[in-house]
């Protein structure tokens, strides 16, 4: 924060710098247009990248066609509006480089320890994998930061999140993600930024990393952190090509600097051990709202406080459950692979693994949806998409797809589906659909048996 500050407004406030902002096609129409009746510039054309993400179809058409009109002009007013103000990093529906923000921001090496790194959207968290400092923000920012590349920034509180231990077979960086939401609740980081220390999350790659920092924001955090090491300096020397070694020693330098000292002061600490970690699966309308396999979806009168006593009696009724039961063998209709928290190449190559040679069982639908067109390419390069075709899975371009049904992937009513996305919200994959999240092998093995269960039922 101190070497972001341009300016301290007062003792809670400063004007931040942003070193990269990232936009899709529906929360910046306003903000473009706000700097045009106000007559002024984007203050740095490079500092920007804009892509159609979450509006676009996924099908496998080429080449690839928006047909809604609404979508097609938020679609075309993106590339007029980057075209009007300099920006140049434009992805349209079929560019090479197309892909969900979160994903392409990153393969591209254009994120990088010690950054402050900002989208209006809310998933922005994710990029706390790398050592930066990423956080979502509104549409009246976006024009702010289009305009000065600074932002008004109200100072965050801190918490320190400490997890030892080691996530083991069968779990996945997914199901400590969904732990560690269960341990905290969605209301238990709210308004702090979170950082993420201990031997478990040491062990991590840098993906799994971004898919814990990326569900962090489901707790109610301003941010997520990992402080950077020898695995976030190779991540960026693969990534962003352009680097000389001369960068490489700086950046490599500088880590020492983005690691909390240890008597740092926190607002809240909490520690967890990864070894209690088991695959997880939600069972109400909340991330927080996990279980393991072997639990019972608890009862509603199970809660000691009355406001989530009554969130579990709405979402049980919601999700067609009932309290006191088990959620294994659940029947599901519907299976999602994708999202900016499990479509990275790595998600698809366990889920590939665990897939071949088996088939989805009948009356499943499963789609797998690559974060990107290069995601898709390196994944057609070792033939993961036969692997999935095969199956009975969907094989799919890049888009957000149906982690928020703003396209034309959508769930009809009463349809339950194991999904890889982030939120598992009423209608957030259609109106009145049935959202478990899970991890990228859950969700193989619920397709390939028919019900709701982790990996083991296949063994």
């Amino acid at each position: 924060m101190d070497t972001h500050t341009v300016k301290v407004i007062d003792e809670n406030t400063v004007l931040l710098y942003c070193d990269m902002h990232f936009a899709n096609e529906y929360t910046s129409p306003q903000a473009f247009a706000g700097l045009r009746q106000r007559k002024l510039n984007v203050f740095s054309p490079n500092s920007h990248l804009c892509v159609v993400d979450h509006i676009i179809p996924t099908h496998d058409e080429s080449p690839r066609r928006i047909y809604d009109e609404a979508s097609l002009n938020q679609a075309k007013t993106l590339q007029k509006n980057c075209s009007d103000f300099g920006i140049r990093a434009f992805y349209d529906a079929n560019d090479p480089a197309q892909g969900i923000e979160h994903v392409i921001i990153e393969e591209q090496g254009l994120v990088r320890p010690g950054m402050v790194v900002i989208c209006g959207d809310s998933h922005t968290t994710t990029h706390g994998a790398l050592g930066a400092l990423g956080f979502g923000i509104g549409t009246s920012e976006i024009e702010h930061i289009l305009a000065t590349q600074t932002l008004v920034y109200r100072l965050a509180g801190t918490m320190k999140i400490v997890i030892n231990g080691e996530v083991k077979e069968p779990s996945t960086a997914k199901d400590l993600a969904l732990y560690v939401l269960r341990k905290i609740t969605a209301r238990g980081a709210l308004g702090l930024v979170v950082e993420y220390q201990g031997s478990a999350v040491k062990k991590l790659s840098i993906e799994e990393r971004m898919t814990l920092c990326n569900l962090t924001v489901e707790a109610g955090a301003r941010g997520a952190i990992i402080a950077p090491d020898e695995k976030t300096i190779d991540w960026v020397k693969s990534h962003a090509k352009h680097l000389t070694e001369t960068d490489l020693a700086g950046m490599r330098a500088a880590l020492t600097s983005f690691i909390s000292d240890e008597d740092a002061f926190f607002d809240r600490s909490i520690t967890l051990d990864a070894n209690e970690v088991r695959p997880m699966v939600t069972w109400g309308t909340s991330p927080d709202q996990a279980i393991t396999f072997s639990e019972n979806i608890p009862l509603p009168s199970s809660f000691s406080d009355p406001i989530d006593q009554k969130a579990a009696e709405r979402a049980l009724q919601y999700q067609g459950l009932n309290g006191g039961e088990k959620i294994l063998k659940t029947p599901i209709d519907h299976v999602f692979i994708g999202s900016c928290t499990n479509s990275r190449l790595s998600d698809l190559i366990a889920a590939a693994k665990l897939l071949k040679g088996r088939h989805i069982a009948s009356g499943v639908r499963a789609q797998v949806v690559p974060g990107s067109m290069k995601v898709r390419c390196e994944a057609e390069k070792l033939g993961l998409d036969k692997i999935f075709k095969d199956a009975g899975f969907e094989w799919r371009k890049s888009g957000c797809s149906l982690c928020l049904a703003m396209n034309d992937d959508i769930l009809p009513a009463g349809v339950r589906c194991a999904s890889t996305t982030n939120r598992n919200f009423e209608g957030r994959q259609g109106r009145g659909s049935r959202t478990h999240l899970v991890s990228p092998e859950t969700a193989v093995a619920s397709a390939v048996m028919g019900y709701l269960c982790d990996k083991t039922e296949l063994i």
